[in-house]
Order: C-alpha cells, then structure tokens, then sequence
C-alpha cells in the first residue's frame, strides 16, 4: 500500500480514485465494511482503492486537554488498512489552520484536486469542514456539481452487545470496564498492546512466574487493571504464545505505576529485554487484588496461570 504523509507527496498523475474518509482508530469491524466497500467499488471501477484519514485524532487538536486514549498507533492504523485491500491512503497532518476549511474547499482542495477522487464512500453520518457543517447531503450536492459519485454505507450493528453500531467510543468503553472479549467482538481481533519489554522490579522471577514487562507509549488505550489470559508475542523470539498477563499497580507491594506485564506459560530462560512486544487480551480472569502477603499471592498466580491455560486451550495461538 502507497502511504503519503502529506498532500505534497501525492504524485500529480495519482487516481483516479474511489475515496472515504476517517480516524479509523482500532479499524475496529464497522471501518473494516468500510474499507470492504471501498476496494469492491475501486475493483468494479477499475479505479485506486484510497483512505484519507488523520494524525493526530481530530479531538486531540479541538479538545487538548481531554485525554482520548489511542486504540492502534498510526502504524498499526496503516497495517490494519492495508490488510483491507486499501491501495493507497493518505495521513494528512490534522491541524487547526486544516480543519478551517469550508467543505466545498476541502473537497475541491483534497478530494478532487490531489486524490482524483471519482466516488466516495461515506456514512450518513459524516461530517466534515469547518465547525461540521458540511454533511452528508453535502456531499450529494458537490457531488452532483463536481461530477462524483456518492456511495452510502449504513450502520453495521453489533448484535453480541445490542449496540446499533460499531464505533471506537464502544470499543474504549469495553476495555476501561475489562470486557476484553466484547472490545474483540467489535475489533474483529483480540484487542492488544505493543511495546519495549524493560526490566521491572524483577519480583516476578523471584515470585517464580517471570514476566516480559512493557514499555507502553504514552496515550495507548489499556485495559482495566486485572489479569486477562492472553497471547504474547516478542519480536523473532516468541509467536503468539499463550500466557497471564498482568494489569496494573501491583498494590500488594505499594506500588503507583500502572504496568502491562506478561508471564510466557510453560517458557523458561528468556532473555526478552530491549524486544518489541506485543500482548492480546483474550478474556478477564479477575480484576486487581491486594494479597495479605507472598504467599497468598503466589497461590493467587497459580490459579490465574491455570485459569488463563483453560481459557486458552483450543484457541488460536501456540
């Protein structure tokens, strides 16, 4: 997939191209028939299957000093909608001086000037330009003076939760309550972390379940505090190996730092520092406890290893 960083690097010669527009963060099951619709009408079309979508989140630049915790990375974003079948998509740098635009000049400007665009596949519910004027009647209207084609897709709903449609808010919303496996449900994926595993305070080697403690960049959405099983990957070291994974403080020995942590079940001697990790939740064991002492705790880790491996016992993975 060709991945431009700004409107700059498009070649003058890109498209023509069918086009939708969005944050896709999570690229959670409703982006994903998006994406889905995008390539079937670019194929039928013979035209450049293209996303238009933005970094940072749109509400970081309107609404800074409200915390919005990150679904996926910017890169993980870009593999997510690669492995949709996407051909090309564009990031635009989303800034104030941007959000300005009038929606006829964000569509003259971006859409139809830079991408070529010949149709696009929008949500009733877009929104775009300055103050969200711009809707999706809007868009018919250019579209019918400019010459485009537009594509609706409606609400794709999430019968497991009774939700009416997917969305990222839902899926943020599962995961500060725990729900690890109805946050996958809407993702389509088991939801997941990726980080540099660090040295910690080395108390789960000496408790004698080692753990691959992760470095999580700032603004990561994680789950609620608890212990989930889950799979670990490490770099070329480990693939998708089953294990309990550890969310929180660690208030049994006082501690202040939330940390994202993972024992590798059944795996010994590992020399995992400094290695990209990834971890996924597949489903809550028990939230956070505070343990009267060493050994309570140990019993505790015991029975949380053994309840991740019958969790996890016949599911994808090692």
């Amino acid at each position: 997939m060709l991945v431009f960083s700004d409107i700059s690097e498009v070649p003058a010669d890109f498209g023509p191209s069918v086009v939708t527009i969005g944050n896709f963060d999570g690229v959670h099951r409703g982006h994903q028939e998006v994406l889905r619709r995008v390539v079937h009408e670019a194929r039928r079309r013979d035209l450049t299957a293209t996303v238009m979508t933005f970094d940072p989140h749109p509400a970081r630049v309107h609404r800074p000093l409200t915390p919005l915790a990150r679904l996926c990375s910017l890169d993980e974003r870009l593999e997510l909608i690669a492995a949709a079948g996407i051909d090309a998509t564009l990031v635009v740098p989303y800034t104030l001086d941007f959000a300005r635009q009038t929606p006829q000049g964000f569509v003259l400007t971006y859409l139809l000037k830079v991408l070529s665009m010949r149709a696009i596949v929008a949500g009733h519910d877009i929104r775009f330009g300055w103050d969200n004027v711009g809707n999706f009647q809007t868009l018919q209207e250019l579209g019918a003076e400019y010459g485009f084609d537009v594509i609706a897709i409606d609400d794709v709903g999430h019968k497991e939760t009774g939700a009416l449609r997917w969305s990222s808010t839902l899926v943020r919303d599962a995961l500060r309550a725990g729900d690890v496996a109805s946050a996958g449900a809407m993702l389509g994926r088991e939801p997941s972390v990726r980080g540099t595993i660090v040295a910690g305070d080395r108390r789960g080697r000496e408790l004698g379940f080692p753990t691959a403690n992760l470095d999580v960049p700032a603004g990561a959405m994680i789950p609620a505090d608890g212990v989930y099983a889950g799979w670990l990957t490490v770099s070329e070291e480990l693939s998708r190996v089953a294990a309990a994974i550890s969310v929180g403080t660690n208030p049994t020995f006082h501690g202040t730092e939330r940390r994202v942590e993972a024992y590798a079940i059944g795996r010994s001697g590992l020399d995992l520092y400094g290695k990209e990790a990834k971890v996924e939740f597949v489903e809550r064991v028990r939230g956070q406890a505070v343990f009267s002492g060493v050994a309570e705790l140990i019993a505790a880790m015991r029975d949380d290893v053994a309840q991740c491996e019958r969790i996890l016992r016949g599911t994808a993975g090692r």
